[in-house]
Protein backbone atom coordinates (compact mmCIF):
# COMPACT_ATOMS: atom_id res chain seq x y z
CA UNK A 1 0.00 0.00 0.00
CA UNK A 2 1.03 3.61 -0.49
CA UNK A 3 2.00 5.59 2.63
CA UNK A 4 2.87 9.30 2.97
CA UNK A 5 5.86 9.98 5.21
CA UNK A 6 7.10 13.38 6.31
CA UNK A 7 10.85 12.76 6.42
CA UNK A 8 11.78 16.26 7.56
CA UNK A 9 10.04 19.63 7.78
CA UNK A 10 8.12 20.49 4.60
CA UNK A 11 9.10 17.22 2.89
CA UNK A 12 6.78 14.29 2.15
CA UNK A 13 7.67 11.15 0.22
CA UNK A 14 5.54 8.15 -0.67
CA UNK A 15 6.65 4.59 -0.14
CA UNK A 16 5.13 1.18 -0.65
CA UNK A 17 4.71 -0.74 2.61
CA UNK A 18 3.00 -3.99 3.52
CA UNK A 19 -0.44 -3.87 5.06
CA UNK A 20 -0.16 -5.25 8.62
CA UNK A 21 -1.93 -8.48 9.49
CA UNK A 22 -5.29 -8.04 11.22
CA UNK A 23 -5.31 -9.30 14.83
CA UNK A 24 -8.30 -10.87 16.57
CA UNK A 25 -9.37 -7.53 18.10
CA UNK A 26 -8.42 -5.35 15.16
CA UNK A 27 -9.90 -4.08 11.90
CA UNK A 28 -8.44 -3.06 8.56
CA UNK A 29 -9.61 0.28 7.23
CA UNK A 30 -9.59 1.69 3.73
CA UNK A 31 -8.83 5.36 4.39
CA UNK A 32 -11.12 7.70 2.46
CA UNK A 33 -10.49 11.23 3.78
CA UNK A 34 -7.83 12.94 5.90
CA UNK A 35 -8.16 16.43 7.40
CA UNK A 36 -5.19 18.72 8.01
CA UNK A 37 -5.19 20.75 11.24
CA UNK A 38 -3.09 23.38 12.96
CA UNK A 39 -1.02 20.81 14.84
CA UNK A 40 -0.10 19.19 11.52
CA UNK A 41 1.16 22.59 10.36
CA UNK A 42 3.42 22.81 13.43
CA UNK A 43 4.93 19.48 12.38
CA UNK A 44 5.29 20.74 8.80
CA UNK A 45 7.43 23.60 10.15
CA UNK A 46 9.39 21.31 12.47
CA UNK A 47 8.01 23.22 15.44
CA UNK A 48 5.94 20.56 17.17
CA UNK A 49 7.72 19.92 20.48
CA UNK A 50 6.60 16.30 20.79
CA UNK A 51 7.03 15.02 17.22
CA UNK A 52 10.19 13.63 15.68
CA UNK A 53 10.94 12.85 12.04
CA UNK A 54 10.25 10.76 10.08
CA UNK A 55 6.55 10.69 10.88
CA UNK A 56 3.39 9.46 9.19
CA UNK A 57 0.71 12.09 9.84
CA UNK A 58 -3.07 11.84 9.64
CA UNK A 59 -5.37 11.85 12.67
CA UNK A 60 -8.59 13.44 11.36
CA UNK A 61 -9.95 10.68 9.16
CA UNK A 62 -12.93 8.91 7.70
CA UNK A 63 -12.65 5.32 6.50
CA UNK A 64 -14.49 2.16 5.57
CA UNK A 65 -14.01 -1.18 7.31
CA UNK A 66 -12.71 -3.78 4.85
CA UNK A 67 -11.68 -6.59 7.24
CA UNK A 68 -12.49 -7.49 10.86
CA UNK A 69 -10.72 -9.67 13.41
CA UNK A 70 -12.37 -12.81 14.75
CA UNK A 71 -13.33 -11.17 18.06
CA UNK A 72 -14.76 -7.98 16.56
CA UNK A 73 -18.54 -7.55 16.58
CA UNK A 74 -18.90 -3.77 17.00
CA UNK A 75 -18.46 -3.09 13.27
CA UNK A 76 -18.68 -5.09 10.08
CA UNK A 77 -17.24 -4.93 6.58
CA UNK A 78 -18.62 -1.82 4.89
CA UNK A 79 -19.17 0.22 8.08
CA UNK A 80 -18.17 3.87 7.82
CA UNK A 81 -15.95 4.88 10.74
CA UNK A 82 -13.62 7.44 12.17
CA UNK A 83 -10.77 6.78 14.61
CA UNK A 84 -10.05 8.14 18.07
CA UNK A 85 -6.28 8.59 17.62
CA UNK A 86 -5.07 8.45 21.23
CA UNK A 87 -2.80 5.64 22.40
CA UNK A 88 -2.78 5.47 26.20
CA UNK A 89 -1.04 3.38 28.86
CA UNK A 90 -4.15 2.45 30.88
CA UNK A 91 -2.14 2.37 34.10
CA UNK A 92 -1.37 5.96 35.18
CA UNK A 93 -3.52 8.05 37.52
CA UNK A 94 -5.46 9.83 34.73
CA UNK A 95 -6.11 6.55 32.92
CA UNK A 96 -7.33 4.83 36.08
CA UNK A 97 -9.56 7.76 37.02
CA UNK A 98 -11.53 8.40 33.85
CA UNK A 99 -9.11 10.92 32.31
CA UNK A 100 -7.30 8.75 29.79
CA UNK A 101 -7.27 11.62 27.29
CA UNK A 102 -4.54 13.23 29.41
CA UNK A 103 -2.63 9.99 29.96
CA UNK A 104 0.85 10.51 31.43
CA UNK A 105 2.27 8.57 28.47
CA UNK A 106 -0.16 9.83 25.83
CA UNK A 107 0.75 9.19 22.21
CA UNK A 108 -1.31 10.51 19.34
CA UNK A 109 -1.41 8.90 15.91
CA UNK A 110 0.32 11.20 13.47
CA UNK A 111 2.57 12.76 16.09
CA UNK A 112 4.18 10.31 18.52
CA UNK A 113 3.09 7.14 16.74
CA UNK A 114 2.15 6.19 13.19
CA UNK A 115 -0.72 8.16 11.73
CA UNK A 116 -3.30 7.15 9.15
CA UNK A 117 -1.85 8.81 6.04
CA UNK A 118 -1.91 5.62 4.02
CA UNK A 119 -4.29 3.73 1.77
CA UNK A 120 -5.03 1.18 4.50
CA UNK A 121 -4.62 1.13 8.26
CA UNK A 122 -4.98 -1.60 10.88
CA UNK A 123 -6.23 -0.47 14.29
CA UNK A 124 -7.81 -1.81 17.47
CA UNK A 125 -11.58 -2.01 17.11
CA UNK A 126 -12.15 -0.12 20.35
CA UNK A 127 -10.63 3.01 18.76
CA UNK A 128 -13.44 3.22 16.21
CA UNK A 129 -16.52 5.39 16.18
CA UNK A 130 -19.11 4.14 13.68
CA UNK A 131 -20.68 6.67 11.34
CA UNK A 132 -24.24 6.45 10.01
CA UNK A 133 -24.70 6.05 6.27
CA UNK A 134 -26.32 9.48 6.20
CA UNK A 135 -22.95 11.15 6.91
CA UNK A 136 -20.52 11.63 4.06
CA UNK A 137 -16.85 10.73 4.38
CA UNK A 138 -16.07 14.46 4.35
CA UNK A 139 -18.31 14.91 7.38
CA UNK A 140 -16.71 11.85 8.98
CA UNK A 141 -13.28 13.47 8.75
CA UNK A 142 -14.70 16.46 10.66
CA UNK A 143 -15.80 14.38 13.65
CA UNK A 144 -12.39 14.60 15.33
CA UNK A 145 -12.14 18.43 15.33
CA UNK A 146 -15.81 18.63 16.32
CA UNK A 147 -15.05 16.28 19.24
CA UNK A 148 -12.41 18.80 20.35
CA UNK A 149 -15.14 21.45 20.43
CA UNK A 150 -17.62 19.16 22.20
CA UNK A 151 -15.09 18.39 24.92
CA UNK A 152 -14.18 22.07 25.31
CA UNK A 153 -17.78 23.20 25.70
CA UNK A 154 -18.40 20.27 28.04
CA UNK A 155 -15.76 21.64 30.40
CA UNK A 156 -18.33 24.26 31.41
CA UNK A 157 -21.15 22.99 33.53
CA UNK A 158 -24.61 24.02 32.38
CA UNK A 159 -23.68 26.03 29.30
CA UNK A 160 -27.39 26.39 28.61
CA UNK A 161 -28.68 29.98 28.82
CA UNK A 162 -25.17 31.40 29.28
CA UNK A 163 -23.68 34.23 27.24
CA UNK A 164 -20.66 32.90 25.36
CA UNK A 165 -17.80 34.75 23.70
CA UNK A 166 -15.45 32.79 21.43
CA UNK A 167 -12.14 34.48 20.66
CA UNK A 168 -10.86 33.22 17.32
CA UNK A 169 -12.93 32.17 14.31
CA UNK A 170 -10.69 29.47 12.85
CA UNK A 171 -11.96 25.91 12.41
CA UNK A 172 -11.90 25.06 16.13
CA UNK A 173 -13.27 28.42 17.24
CA UNK A 174 -16.08 28.16 14.71
CA UNK A 175 -16.94 24.64 15.87
CA UNK A 176 -16.79 25.66 19.54
CA UNK A 177 -19.21 28.49 18.85
CA UNK A 178 -21.58 26.25 16.91
CA UNK A 179 -21.41 23.61 19.63
CA UNK A 180 -22.14 26.09 22.42
CA UNK A 181 -25.15 27.26 20.42
CA UNK A 182 -26.30 23.68 19.85
CA UNK A 183 -25.95 23.00 23.58
CA UNK A 184 -28.40 25.81 24.37
CA UNK A 185 -26.24 28.83 25.14
CA UNK A 186 -28.25 32.06 25.35
CA UNK A 187 -26.07 34.13 23.00
CA UNK A 188 -22.90 33.12 21.19
CA UNK A 189 -20.56 35.66 19.60
CA UNK A 190 -17.29 35.11 17.74
CA UNK A 191 -14.52 37.71 17.95
CA UNK A 192 -12.14 37.72 14.96
CA UNK A 193 -9.86 39.94 12.86
CA UNK A 194 -9.96 38.04 9.56
CA UNK A 195 -12.72 39.11 7.20
CA UNK A 196 -12.75 35.63 5.62
CA UNK A 197 -13.30 33.95 8.97
CA UNK A 198 -15.86 36.53 10.02
CA UNK A 199 -17.76 35.80 6.81
CA UNK A 200 -17.54 32.05 7.45
CA UNK A 201 -18.97 32.57 10.94
CA UNK A 202 -21.84 34.54 9.45
CA UNK A 203 -22.48 31.78 6.90
CA UNK A 204 -23.03 29.27 9.71
CA UNK A 205 -25.38 31.73 11.45
CA UNK A 206 -23.06 33.00 14.17
CA UNK A 207 -22.95 36.55 15.49
CA UNK A 208 -19.57 38.27 15.20
CA UNK A 209 -17.44 41.10 16.54
CA UNK A 210 -15.07 42.49 13.91
CA UNK A 211 -12.00 43.46 15.93
CA UNK A 212 -10.66 45.58 13.09
CA UNK A 213 -13.55 48.00 13.33
CA UNK A 214 -14.89 47.61 16.87
CA UNK A 215 -13.28 47.56 20.28
CA UNK A 216 -13.75 44.13 21.85
CA UNK A 217 -15.12 45.46 25.15
CA UNK A 218 -17.60 47.66 23.30
CA UNK A 219 -18.68 44.71 21.18
CA UNK A 220 -19.19 42.57 24.27
CA UNK A 221 -21.43 45.20 25.86
CA UNK A 222 -23.32 45.71 22.59
CA UNK A 223 -24.20 42.00 22.43
CA UNK A 224 -24.50 41.03 26.08
CA UNK A 225 -25.15 44.30 27.91
CA UNK A 226 -23.35 45.11 31.14
CA UNK A 227 -23.74 41.47 32.20
CA UNK A 228 -21.06 40.73 29.55
CA UNK A 229 -20.00 37.17 28.81
CA UNK A 230 -20.51 34.35 31.29
CA UNK A 231 -17.98 32.17 29.46
CA UNK A 232 -15.05 33.04 27.21
CA UNK A 233 -13.46 30.37 25.00
CA UNK A 234 -9.95 31.33 23.88
CA UNK A 235 -9.42 29.53 20.55
CA UNK A 236 -6.36 31.27 19.12
CA UNK A 237 -3.52 30.02 21.28
CA UNK A 238 -1.42 33.20 21.37
CA UNK A 239 0.00 34.69 24.55
CA UNK A 240 -1.79 37.96 23.79
CA UNK A 241 -5.25 36.47 23.33
CA UNK A 242 -4.89 34.28 26.43
CA UNK A 243 -3.93 37.28 28.59
CA UNK A 244 -6.60 39.44 26.96
CA UNK A 245 -9.30 36.81 27.53
CA UNK A 246 -8.60 37.09 31.23
CA UNK A 247 -8.31 40.88 31.23
CA UNK A 248 -11.74 41.36 29.62
CA UNK A 249 -13.52 38.71 31.71
CA UNK A 250 -16.41 39.75 33.89
CA UNK A 251 -16.20 39.10 37.63
CA UNK A 252 -17.16 35.54 38.48
CA UNK A 253 -16.98 34.34 34.87
CA UNK A 254 -15.16 31.41 33.27
CA UNK A 255 -12.32 31.42 30.75
CA UNK A 256 -11.59 28.19 28.84
CA UNK A 257 -8.21 27.91 27.12
CA UNK A 258 -8.82 25.90 23.96
CA UNK A 259 -5.98 27.16 21.78
CA UNK A 260 -2.59 25.45 22.02
CA UNK A 261 -0.24 28.02 23.56
CA UNK A 262 3.39 27.38 22.64
CA UNK A 263 4.97 30.25 24.57
CA UNK A 264 5.02 31.17 28.23
CA UNK A 265 2.24 33.66 28.91
CA UNK A 266 2.20 36.47 31.45
CA UNK A 267 -1.16 36.41 33.22
CA UNK A 268 -2.39 38.84 35.89
CA UNK A 269 -3.10 36.27 38.61
CA UNK A 270 -3.98 39.04 41.04
CA UNK A 271 -6.84 39.92 38.69
CA UNK A 272 -7.87 36.25 38.50
CA UNK A 273 -7.99 36.09 42.29
CA UNK A 274 -9.71 39.42 42.86
CA UNK A 275 -12.31 38.87 40.14
CA UNK A 276 -12.83 35.25 41.24
CA UNK A 277 -12.38 33.98 37.71
CA UNK A 278 -12.42 30.31 36.83
CA UNK A 279 -9.68 29.39 34.35
CA UNK A 280 -10.06 25.99 32.69
CA UNK A 281 -7.88 24.06 30.31
CA UNK A 282 -9.24 21.60 27.78
CA UNK A 283 -7.33 18.89 25.95
CA UNK A 284 -8.46 16.62 23.15
CA UNK A 285 -11.52 14.44 23.88
CA UNK A 286 -12.93 11.12 25.04
CA UNK A 287 -15.10 8.51 23.34
CA UNK A 288 -18.33 10.17 24.44
CA UNK A 289 -17.22 13.38 22.76
CA UNK A 290 -16.87 11.50 19.47
CA UNK A 291 -20.33 10.00 19.96
CA UNK A 292 -21.82 13.42 20.67
CA UNK A 293 -20.08 14.90 17.64
CA UNK A 294 -21.61 12.23 15.42
CA UNK A 295 -25.03 12.90 16.96
CA UNK A 296 -24.74 16.65 16.33
CA UNK A 297 -23.77 16.05 12.70
CA UNK A 298 -26.48 13.46 12.16
CA UNK A 299 -29.10 15.83 13.56
CA UNK A 300 -27.69 18.67 11.42
CA UNK A 301 -27.11 20.81 14.51
CA UNK A 302 -23.61 21.69 13.28
CA UNK A 303 -22.59 22.87 9.81
CA UNK A 304 -19.22 21.45 8.72
CA UNK A 305 -19.60 21.28 4.96
CA UNK A 306 -18.99 25.01 4.53
CA UNK A 307 -15.83 24.79 6.64
CA UNK A 308 -14.21 22.46 4.09
CA UNK A 309 -12.68 25.00 1.74
CA UNK A 310 -10.25 22.82 -0.21
CA UNK A 311 -9.71 19.25 -1.43
CA UNK A 312 -6.36 17.73 -2.41
CA UNK A 313 -5.56 14.33 -3.94
CA UNK A 314 -3.60 11.88 -1.79
CA UNK A 315 -0.65 11.91 -4.20
CA UNK A 316 -0.51 15.72 -3.80
CA UNK A 317 -0.42 15.51 0.01
CA UNK A 318 2.19 18.26 0.43
CA UNK A 319 0.01 20.64 -1.57
CA UNK A 320 -2.43 20.73 1.36
CA UNK A 321 0.23 22.42 3.48
CA UNK A 322 1.13 24.82 0.68
CA UNK A 323 -2.51 25.85 0.34
CA UNK A 324 -2.73 26.58 4.06
CA UNK A 325 0.60 28.43 4.08
CA UNK A 326 -0.17 30.58 1.06
CA UNK A 327 -3.76 31.43 1.97
CA UNK A 328 -3.53 31.58 5.76
CA UNK A 329 -6.85 32.72 7.23
CA UNK A 330 -8.74 32.31 3.95
CA UNK A 331 -8.53 28.53 4.31
CA UNK A 332 -10.56 26.76 6.98
CA UNK A 333 -10.21 23.00 6.43
CA UNK A 334 -8.27 21.15 3.74
CA UNK A 335 -9.36 17.57 3.12
CA UNK A 336 -7.08 15.03 1.45
CA UNK A 337 -8.96 12.59 -0.78
CA UNK A 338 -7.34 9.17 -0.43
CA UNK A 339 -9.99 7.25 -2.35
Amino acid sequence: MKQAIMTKPATIIFQEVDVPEVGDNQVKLAIKKIGVCGSDIHVYHGQHPYTQFPVVQGHEIAAEVVQVGTNVSSVQIGTKVTVQPQVVCGECFPCENGMYHVCEDLKVMGFQTTGLASEYFVVEADKLTALPDSLSFDEGAMVEPLAVAVHAVGRVRNIGNKNVLVIGGGPIGNLVAQTAKAFGANKVVVSELSEARLEMARKVRLEVIDNKSEDLQEGIIRYFGMQKADVIFECVGSSFTVANSINIARKGSTVVIVGVVSNLTEVNMGFVQDQELQILGTAMYQSQDFDKAVELLTNKDIEVGLLITNHVKFEDYLEAYHIIEENKDKVMKVIIDVD
